[in-house]
């Protein structure tokens, strides 16, 4: 069972609105992507499918992973017959996906939910095609450091209380400084294409206005476009 199960419904349904995700994560991993049209793209931790959708409305063919039972129906419903939703563990070896049998993988807010980052990223360069692309967003460093204090320098545990749409669900995550991320990518061979630290988009300056002026002083995600070596 995933920690989203407590509130999958919330959370989905939150998430498809919000500053955070709809108009600021969710463009900008999509912008990172760039060009679909074609490519087999695993959504490897997809939620409840939003990120999925719209990689297929641009002429991707997904499969997606999903740790979370509540959240994989809720993806499965919203996809259908579009595309396949595995429940799965990211942290374990991904044994329904073949060798070489993607050109990219995306990685929505999902890896500071894993304590060792390696053994992942591993089985997605092992998936991957011969310079394929793998897509990152995270949480950035510097705001996890902020909100939760410690040494900006260790790896550690958090657990926070959210609440969505008036219910309270327990998430734990691991937040890292930027030199052990960039650690991970080099011991698994990865080659960095870009780092991002992006802003929303226009419209969110309309709908919410204090959450523009704070994505647009303090960075919140950040994001890494990866190739497996070529």
């Amino acid at each position: 069972m995933g920690m989203y199960d407590q509130f999958a419904a919330a959370y989905a349904a939150d998430n498809e609105v919000n500053a955070y995700n709809a108009l600021y994560e969710r463009p900008a991993m999509l912008t990172l992507l760039g060009d679909m049209h074609g490519k087999r793209v695993l959504d490897a931790g997809c939620g409840a499918g939003a990120l999925a959708l719209e990689m297929l409305e641009r002429g991707a063919n997904v499969t997606c992973i999903e740790i979370s039972d509540a959240m994989a129906k809720l993806a499965h419903g919203r996809l259908g017959d579009r595309a396949t939703v595995h429940v799965a563990d990211l942290a374990q070896r991904i044994t329904m996906c073949a060798d070489a049998s993607f050109d990219v993988v995306a990685a929505s807010l999902v890896l500071h939910y894993l304590e060792a980052w390696e053994p992942t990223l591993r089985e997605f360069g092992r998936i991957l095609v011969r310079g394929g692309v793998l897509a990152i967003s995270t949480h950035h460093p510097t705001m996890d450091w902020q909100n939760a204090g410690g040494g900006y320098f260790e790896t550690r545990q958090i657990t926070e209380t959210w609440c969505k749409g008036g219910v309270p669900g327990s998430v734990t995550f691991w937040r890292r400084p930027l030199t052990a991320m960039i650690a991970a990518f080099r011991s698994t061979d990865f080659v960095i294409d870009t780092v991002v630290e992006p802003m929303p988009v226009a419209e969110c300056a309309e709908r919410f206005p204090e959450a523009y002026i704070s994505l647009t002083t303090a960075p919140r995600f950040l994001f890494f476009r990866l190739r497996t070596p070529s």
